[in-house]
């Protein structure tokens, strides 16, 4: 009798050490990299948080192959780091946001993105520099009222492909890609009349 009371209670020990392993495992495989968020020019560190998913994009962002983010924070000149959520990073429009990498991009929303829609020469020279410090550098932007839509590719300080359009078309350079020839996008040229232009349907 002793030895098979000693034996049920090594069992249930034994059950009691495994699910609290399972557990410890579980929660910390639940806790991943998420966010940085900063008040510019301030940037932030990575923080770990349960995932969100969202239903509403920026109107303008970058994407950077890279993952160094102290890389991108340096090429921005971005200082002083401070964690948040995705959902926090992304509702701030006063506020930098450097999300962590995503298969070897990271993407960096707020206001220290140059709008072409604004400024097409500023976004020229954000692009053209970041590009010189970090390599394979784009840059999307898409307002969902006024139709206005831009796309930047850039490669180690050069403009590979740039579409912007703002009431008219204020910057087109190289050739059409493959991605903008499949989904059938428009592209005008600078001297093309308001009058011919049509809009394909929204990006979503």
């Amino acid at each position: 009798m002793p030895w098979l009371l000693l034996l049920l209670f090594s069992l249930a020990l034994s059950s009691g050490v495994a699910v609290a392993f399972l557990a410890y495992s579980m929660l910390r495989q639940s806790r991943i990299p998420i966010s940085m968020k900063v008040s510019h020019p301030e940037i932030d560190a990575p923080y770990r948080s349960q995932p969100q998913s969202f239903s509403v994009r920026p109107d303008c962002w970058v994407a950077i192959k890279s993952r160094n983010l102290l890389a991108v924070q340096g090429a921005l000149g971005l200082h002083h780091p401070k964690p948040c959520s995705w959902i926090e990073g992304l509702a701030s429009e006063q506020q930098s946001f450097i999300a962590p990498p995503v298969q070897g991009w990271i993407l960096v929303i707020g206001p220290g993105v140059p709008d072409p829609g604004h400024d097409v020469d500023a976004c020229f020279r954000f692009v053209q520099a970041l590009s010189r410090k970090l390599g394979h550098v784009q840059l999307f932007s898409a307002n969902p009222v006024l139709h206005h839509h831009a796309w930047v590719r850039a490669e180690r300080g050069r403009i590979i492909r740039a579409y912007a359009w703002a009431g008219k078309t204020n910057w087109v350079q190289g050739s059409p890609t493959p991605a903008e020839k499949h989904l059938g996008l428009q592209c005008f040229g600078y001297a093309e009349p308001a009058e011919s232009r049509s809009f394909p349907r929204p990006c979503r």
